[in-house]
Parts: C-alpha cells; sequence; structure tokens
C-alpha cells in the first residue's frame, strides 16, 4: 500500500529490471532516476582480474541505492584512486581476501589529510564493509576505524558584501536586458492577437514574425538556412537578440537568472533542473499580491522525503516572490512551446538552445527538445563563471544566502551549523567584534556583580554600622535618599565602595551566604536572578577575598543577634 492507503500499481507481466552487472562480471550499469543507465567498464581498471569482478560486483550491489549518475561517478572515482594506490604497492593484493590490515593502514595513512582522499577513503570504507571476507580479523579491525570528520568541515567563505554586489550586479546586467526584451515584444504580439494593429504596417508585419517565433520557435528561413532579407530589414539584425530572442532566453540568460534565485532563495544548483512551475494562489484580503507555491527536490534526504514546498508572495518589487513574476514572465513562451512540444514537462527554467549540437553527455539533466533546453547544466555554471571571473557562483552564493539568513534552507540544522556557518571565514571574521563586545559585557557584569569595598582587620568608632558593612562615608553614596542620606538596600553596601568589612562581620556573612545558597533551590530561575542572584554572586567573591577557610570557620562564631538580622533582612523589615 502507498502512504495514502492506495494499491501500488504492478509492473507489467513481462517487466524484467535491468541487469546491472554484465555477464562478464566487469561491466556495471548505473541506472538514474529518468532511467537513462550509462556503463563503468572494469575491465581496464589496474588491478588483478580477481579484485577487478570483487569490485565491480560490490559498484553494482551500491549502485542500487543510487537515483543518479553523479554518485556513480562519484563512487568510481574513489574505486579508481584505491586501484592507483594497490597498482604500486610491491605485491599488490589478487583479491579482497589478500587486503591486510598493514595495506589498508598504509590507504588511510596516505589519504586522510586531504579532502579528496578521505572522501575516497568514505566511499570504499562503505563499499568494502559490503564483503563478507572484511567482516572479521585485522584487516576488518582497520576498516571499522572512522574516517576523520576534519574532511566535512569546509574552508570556503561566503562573499562579502562587494563580492556580492559585484556577482548580482553581472546576473543582472545579463538577466535584466532580456527580460526587457521579452517583455516589449510580447505586448507587441499581445497587441497583434488582440487585433489591435493595422494590417499592412511595420508594427504588423514584425508581430507576424513573432508570432512564428512563438510557434516554431525561430522566424522563417529560406531553404539554405538564411534569413530573408525583407526579414532582415524588418527585425534589424539577424542576431539572436534580433530573432528568436525576442521571445527566448538564452542559456547565459536562464543561468543568470538561476543566481539571482539562489542569492534569493538558497536553492541548491540541482534544483533548476526539475524545478516545476510554481502554483499561484491569491493571498488572502489582497487584491494586488500574488502567492506562491515553490516544490523542491532534495533527493539527498532519502526515500519518501524527497520533497518540499516552500511559499514566497510578491508583494512588491523587493519581496521574495517578485523574481518568480519575472522569471514566469521571461520564460513564458518557452513554456508554452515546451507544452506543445514535450507534453507533461512542466518545468520553469527552459531556455532557447543555440544550435541543435550534440546531447548532453549528462543524463541526470533534462533531456533536451529542439530548439529548447530545460535547466542549467554544471556545464552552463562554468561557462558563466569563467565569463564573468567568478568562482562557483551557485555554491557560495547560496552559502551567502544561508549565513545571511541565519537559519537552515533545505538542509539540518546540524548541517546549517558545522558546514555553512562555523567553518565560514566571514562569519568567523564578523563573530570577533561579537564575542569581544560579549566578553566586555561579561566582565563588566562580573565586576558590578564582586564585593567594591575594603577589607578592614577592626572596627573604626567613626564608620556607620550597617546590617552587613561598616559605612565610610554615608554622604556620597551612589544611591542617595530623599533625605540626603544613603537609600540602598542594605545588601548593596557591599557593592559601594565605603563599605568597610572586618572580622567582625565575617560570622554574619557567612550566615548570610549559607541561606542565600540553601535559598536558591526554592525559588522560580527567574525570580532567583531578578532578586537574590547579584547578592549571592558578591557574597561568593568577597568570601573569596577574605579567604574561604577563614570565612566558613566564622560561620561557627555566629550570634542569636546575627541571626536575628539575617532574618529581618531577608523579611525587609530593615529599612536604611
Amino acid at each position: 500500500m502507498s502512504g495514502r492507503g492506495r494499491k501500488a500499481v504492478l509492473p507489467p507481466a513481462d517487466f524484467q529490471a535491468a541487469e546491472r552487472l554484465a555477464l562478464n562480471g566487469l561491466q556495471v550499469t548505473v541506472i538514474n532516476k529518468d532511467g537513462y543507465g550509462r556503463v563503468f567498464d572494469f575491465a581496464k581498471m589496474p588491478v588483478p582480474e580477481p579484485m577487478r569482478r570483487s569490485l565491480a560486483r560490490l559498484y553494482a550491489d551500491q549502485s542500487l541505492a543510487w537515483h543518479s549518475h553523479a554518485s556513480g561517478l562519484a563512487y568510481w572515482q574513489s574505486l579508481l584512486v584505491f586501484a592507483r594506490f594497490l597498482e604500486v604497492q610491491g605485491q599488490p593484493a589478487q583479491d579482497l581476501e589478500d587486503l591486510t590490515a598493514a595495506t589498508l593502514k598504509l590507504w588511510r595513512n596516505n589519504h586522510k589529510d586531504t579532502p579528496g582522499g578521505r572522501e575516497a577513503m568514505a566511499k570504499m570504507r562503505t563499499l568494502l564493509n559490503q564483503d563478507p571476507r572484511l567482516a572479521r580479523g585485522p584487516a576488518a579491525e582497520e576498516l571499522a576505524r572512522p574516517v576523520p570528520n576534519k574532511g566535512k568541515i569546509s574552508g570556503k567563505s561566503s562573499y562579502k558584501p562587494s563580492e556580492r554586489a559585484a556577482v548580482m550586479l553581472a546576473a543582472e546586467r545579463c538577466f535584466r536586458p532580456a527580460l526587457l526584451r521579452i517583455r516589449e515584444n510580447t505586448a507587441l504580439l499581445g497587441r497583434f492577437r488582440a487585433g489591435e494593429l493595422t494590417e499592412g504596417t511595420v508594427e504588423w508585419q514584425v508581430s507576424q514574425l513573432l508570432q512564428h517565433i512563438a510557434t516554431t520557435g525561430d522566424i522563417p528561413r529560406l531553404t539554405h538556412g538564411k534569413i530573408p532579407g525583407s526579414s532582415r530589414v524588418l527585425l534589424g539584425g539577424t542576431t539572436r537578440v534580433y530573432t528568436w530572442g525576442r521571445l527566448f532566453l538564452t542559456r547565459r540568460e536562464l543561468t543568470s537568472l538561476a543566481v539571482l534565485m539562489t542569492d534569493r532563495f538558497g536553492w541548491n544548483h540541482s534544483t533548476y533542473n526539475r524545478l516545476p512551475v510554481p502554483v499561484t494562489t491569491a493571498s488572502v484580503g489582497e487584491a494586488t499580491t500574488v502567492t506562491y507555491t515553490v516544490t523542491i527536490e532534495k533527493r539527498r534526504r532519502g526515500s519518501g522525503r524527497w520533497f518540499d514546498t516552500e511559499n514566497h508572495t510578491d508583494s512588491g518589487a523587493d519581496s521574495p516572490g517578485r523574481l518568480i513574476t519575472l522569471a514566469l514572465e521571461a520564460t513564458q513562451h518557452a513554456r508554452a512551446m515546451g507544452a506543445v512540444i514535450a507534453p507533461g514537462v512542466d518545468l520553469l527554467m527552459v531556455a532557447r538552445l543555440h544550435s541543435p549540437g550534440r546531447p548532453d553527455s549528462d543524463l541526470d539533466q533534462p533531456r533536451p527538445v529542439w530548439p529548447l533546453s530545460f535547466g542549467v547544466t554544471k556545464a552552463d555554471a562554468r561557462r558563466w563563471a569563467t565569463s564573468h571571473g567568478v568562482g562557483s557562483p551557485f555554491r557560495r552564493s547560496r552559502r551567502t544566502a544561508v549565513v545571511r539568513e541565519g537559519k537552515p534552507l533545505q538542509h539540518s540544522r546540524g548541517t546549517h551549523e558545522s558546514v555553512y556557518v562555523l567553518p565560514d571565514r566571514n562569519v568567523q571574521q564578523g563573530a570577533v567584534e561579537v564575542i569581544a563586545a560579549g566578553a566586555e559585557a561579561a566582565l563588566q557584569q562580573a565586576r558590578e556583580y564582586t564585593f567594591k569595598g575594603q577589607l578592614a582587620t577592626f572596627a573604626d568608632p567613626e564608620h556607620q554600622e550597617t546590617a552587613t558593612a561598616d559605612c565610610a562615608d554615608e554622604r556620597s553614596t551612589p544611591w542617595p535618599g530623599p533625605d540626603g542620606g544613603c537609600g540602598a538596600d542594605f545588601l548593596l553596601c557591599l557593592a559601594c565602595e565605603n563599605a568597610r568589612v572586618h572580622h567582625g562581620h565575617h560570622p554574619r556573612l557567612a550566615l548570610l551566604h549559607r541561606q542565600l545558597i540553601a535559598m536558591r533551590s526554592a525559588w522560580p530561575e527567574e525570580l532567583w536572578r531578578k532578586r537574590w542572584d547579584q547578592h549571592l554572586q558578591r557574597l561568593t567573591d568577597l568570601r573569596s577575598k577574605v579567604n574561604e577557610t577563614a570565612w566558613d570557620a566564622a560561620l561557627s562564631r555566629a550570634t542569636d543577634r546575627d541571626r536575628e538580622i539575617i532574618d529581618h533582612v531577608f523579611r525587609g523589615e530593615l529599612t536604611p
């Protein structure tokens, strides 16, 4: 049964699952989520024949959990690293049972200090642990050692404000003119379809060509592919800006749109390959705003949790949903054509190909349908980065968006903190001032909750006795009363520079300190901090200055008068 209670659909009677491992045991076919297969050939791997077959079998078993060729390629590259390592050994292992603990230890030591080496270690550990021949013995114990996790901490940083501004400006300069171009020609085409243009005028003739472009993706051409002279004159040129580019984005312009979206929403680069057209819903009580529900595909989360939804509202020029509105506007003609030539493909990110060319070798991408391509390929991202002199705009833009938002975006809290926030160099630099300010505030608070008076050996007859100390100058109090004297609570005497504490005060203060500690567990934390915490901290500081041993010993000398005074202090029955 499915999660919603419907019976699962059975495959046809003649259905046969695709064979992952070839009959010769050396070719493995990895099948992605779209059903395309990619063959990985172990025949030329630089290890002995038995080892090739064993590795191919483990690789084929592991491939059942993969949904993309990218996963297969990542494991394949780790296998090649492992095979080259075995190749240079004096007497390489013939098969998996011949792997010794010394060999695996050397493999670990050679690769544990680089990110690529740690990745290869982790993937080979996953594969080799599945073989029963390595389930016990010294080799199994060495294999069971965890891969150092320091490789998981990225040293990359988010964009600085100036760097982000430069990247966003480059993307806007590419996408914005394309949007205005499509908007202007769409308006003209709309007038033509509404019958508002006079037949025979230049606008009417140009609109006829626009209608042909919207239907076929190109303007009418002669047999040899050239543009007729009359069309060239009407359009003002023969480049794509004057021809099919009037209604379609190029792949470079679509990539610029994706860069802007990553900065705004923090989406992964792979998200754009299968980003469906957002569902539009009217905002409650708002006639001028619209809310988009966007479905995000996240296959790394695991089976059953591949999709998530986000709501973004377009309520004005600076609102998050405005970029989605612009994306829908810029791709409207490409999506309409895609619905005709590729029914069932309802993707937002659509561009017009320059030429049929060769099909993209990345079969994890949606298949292009001439003249349309879907999504943003890795090659598109590389070309965009190279042309604008930046590195991996999607990765750093996503990191910048996550750091800017200060909360997880399509990932867990642990990933947010360990991968995006803590290792980020800009976050670390920005935290210096925050940490320094916090330390300064903590120091100031500590100073506020310390004993501010002076210690004395004997009482001075010139000083005024209080419940907790002697006062050297009542008239210079930090808390003056309405009658000109001191208006402070007696517990605040210890926070005044005029306080003098001598040996006669020690029993009473030690008793006060002990009773405050006993009270703490009986008071709610918030009330305790508000009423008593600072006094306890100040007494604890005074105890350390007097000497803990002498302070605790003085407790035995507490008199009934001391107990009576402390009791009155707690009840608030003593007034300044």
